[in-house]
């Protein structure tokens, strides 16, 4: 039995599920959120606990079985808490403005790179050198937080770029063999 699989899904006050079929739909004080789960494993409302069930033992069934549940319990977590990334720019004149809905990036280019927020993805510049990414689907604040850090990676010499909070980036030493032959 899976490990992650097995544990129940706590429902929150002031969020709803409604399950239809193999479709489960979470609402909640921040959103609504909709998913479809495979047809091998099935989602049961017990009071106020969401259990997530496989249908048999089969390596496919007991491999969707701890991701479906943990999917789920993405969804409720989301409406009812909402997601967060947040991001470090280090470079000298590197930095974040946050104008309406539009977030401009300074990162050394001949240009400024500017990022729109999306209907369900809103993004914060509370200084110039932090960005947060918010949201209520974990996938989509992920992506879009790794689609801001590739406009300019971290670089290992310096390490100037832009990095998720609590990264660590590993240094090279530069040019150790200078004057020798």
């Amino acid at each position: 039995m899976s490990r992650i699989g097995k544990k129940p899904i706590p429902v929150p006050s002031g969020v709803s599920v409604d399950i239809q079929g193999n479709t489960v739909t979470v609402k909640g004080p921040k959103g609504t959120l909709s998913s479809t789960l495979k047809p091998k494993v099935s989602v049961t409302l017990e009071g106020d606990n969401l259990i997530v069930s496989r249908e048999n033992d089969e390596k496919e069934a007991r491999s969707l079985h701890g991701l479906s549940r943990t999917l789920v319990a993405n969804m409720v977590e989301g409406v009812s808490v909402g997601f967060k990334k947040e991001l470090e720019i280090n470079g000298v004149g590197y930095r974040a403005a946050k104008q309406g809905k539009t977030l401009t990036l300074t990162l050394g280019f001949s240009h400024p790179v500017t990022v729109d927020d999306t209907d369900d993805i809103r993004t914060e510049s509370p200084a110039q050198n932090k960005i947060i990414v918010l949201g209520i689907d974990k996938q989509k604040v992920g992506q879009f937080a790794a689609e801001i850090r590739s406009k300019r990676p971290p670089e290992p010499y310096k390490g100037k770029g832009v990095k998720y909070a609590g990264e660590t980036i590993i240094r090279k030493e530069g040019k150790a063999g200078k004057g020798k032959k």
